[in-house]
């Protein structure tokens, strides 16, 4: 476990490759009319929430989390900064494709794993690489902040945060529209 400053995270709106269970990665996508409420709905609950002075965002340069953080954080008011660690996992030439296909394509292997556990195992950028980014960000955190990113990609930085193993990661709940605060070595959704 991590000694952090406080962390609100916020995983992107719903987009339009989600609905269509198409694999994302690092390819761009929008938000659906769902994926705007569901960020709209996020800044409703950090303006709700107590947050610490000095606090900033930090966000994925992915278009759906510019376009997350522009409806939950920019009404803040809170200098927010792009940062190329917050990107989702690279899931090489799996991109573009949809997971039905993928699964098919794989068999009896695939349709046994976790989404968060093919990414992992994807041709693209390797388990160890996405660690090494999402520590590498979790380690220059001196203050507090909320970070905008994405499922796998906050998966890995939450079990990071928290002291846990890949099935531990695996079993975090990835959903859209919620702020999971990470603060005194645990964490919290609010919905």
């Amino acid at each position: 476990m991590m000694t952090l400053p406080p962390l609100y995270l916020l995983r992107h709106g719903q987009t339009d490759w989600n609905r269509d269970r198409r694999i994302q990665g690092q390819t761009e996508s929008d938000l659906t009319e769902k994926g705007q409420a569901q960020a709209r709905r996020q800044g409703e609950i950090l303006a709700t929430l107590l947050l610490p002075d000095g606090i900033r965002a930090f966000v994925s340069p992915l278009r759906r989390t510019r376009q997350t953080a522009a409806l939950a954080v920019a009404p803040l008011d809170v200098p927010a900064f792009f940062d190329d660690r917050l990107k989702e996992i690279a899931l090489g030439t799996w991109e573009g494709g949809s997971w039905t296909d993928l699964r098919t394509r794989m068999g009896q292997v695939a349709e046994a794993a976790d989404v968060f556990d093919l990414c992992l195992e994807s041709p693209g950028e390797s388990e160890a690489e996405l660690r090494a980014r999402c520590l590498s960000f979790l380690n220059d955190m001196t203050g507090p902040a909320i970070v905008v990113s994405h499922g796998i990609a906050l998966s890995m930085i939450r079990g990071l945060a928290l002291g846990l193993d890949r099935d531990g990661m695996r079993a975090l709940d990835r959903g859209q529209g919620i702020v999971t605060e990470l603060s005194d070595g645990g964490e919290r959704a609010h919905l």
